[in-house]
């Protein structure tokens, strides 16, 4: 439930199966096909790329490049658990993930306002209810104690640096306070983020990025999906189908923001 790039530092490779800690065999029939696709693409985006992690994408084919292999374990896992659509795990050769891109766009993006249908956001709120209901994953998420020392953490170098003023800090860490209670664990993807969620029409086809899943806070999972996109969250409530606590869902808006200041 961190937004820091060591947030996974450790954690999760407790309660992984071997097959997901454990360099994948390549499928043969695989091997073949893909560098077969791949070659005829003359060009290679560049998604996501710094000092630990990459991802590229070369035609129909995205290469996940991951120094921590623990993140990797992850998301290989969570993926198979998931009672909801993900990409397709093409082959695995540590450090390289290849997962086979998904048809349609993203839900949305951050800043921008969402052309997707009010029927596609109750949709997506309709897959997080599923993964929610789905059975725990095995392994840890973060603590209630984790998250408020994170962001104590946090607030304090917000105010030490700078970055923003100090009532900004004040007054988003008194709201994110709603947040800080005991919940019941479910299974939550932990970056339920706009750009994660692709839809084709008024239907879900896929969720990505799992690296993050894990034991958590139901409503962390539908305050990071409307972050940003706060008109729909109706939508996506009514799709989720049962009562949630607005408040607790602002104060996640608040301390995901204040994360989101502090990098």
């Amino acid at each position: 439930m961190v937004d820091r790039d060591d947030r996974s530092s450790g954690r999760g490779q407790a309660g992984l199966s071997e097959a997901a800690t454990q360099p994948h065999a390549i499928n043969p029939a695989t091997s073949v096909v893909i560098p077969a696709i791949m070659a005829d693409v003359e060009e290679v985006e560049v998604v996501v790329a710094h000092h630990e992690r990459a991802t590229l994408r070369v035609g129909e084919v995205f290469l996940k490049i991951d120094a921590d292999q623990t993140r990797t374990g992850v998301e290989v896992e969570a993926m198979a658990m998931a009672p909801i659509p993900t990409p397709e795990v093409l082959w695995r050769k540590p450090p390289v993930l290849a997962l086979a891109a998904l048809p349609g766009t993203a839900l949305g993006r951050l800043g921008e306002p969402s052309i997707a249908s009010s029927a596609a956001w109750a949709a997506a709120g309709a897959a997080a209810r599923m993964l929610h209901d789905a059975p725990l994953p095995p392994w840890p998420g973060w603590s209630l104690d984790e998250v408020a020392s994170h962001l104590d953490g946090e607030c304090e170098w917000l105010i030490t640096n700078g970055v923003v003023p100090a009532e900004v800090v004040t007054r988003n860490r008194r709201i994110a306070e709603a947040a800080l209670r005991p919940w019941t664990p479910v299974f939550t993807h932990g970056d339920l983020q706009v750009t994660h969620v692709f839809v084709d029409g008024d239907e879900i086809t896929g969720v990505i990025d799992w690296s993050e899943a894990g034991q958590g806070d139901a409503l962390f999972d539908l305050a990071t999906l409307t972050l940003g996109h706060e008109e729909h969250l109706g939508e996506v409530v009514a799709g989720y189908g049962t009562d949630v606590d607005l408040d607790v869902i602002r104060a996640w808006w608040s301390l995901r923001s204040l994360r989101g200041f502090a990098g």
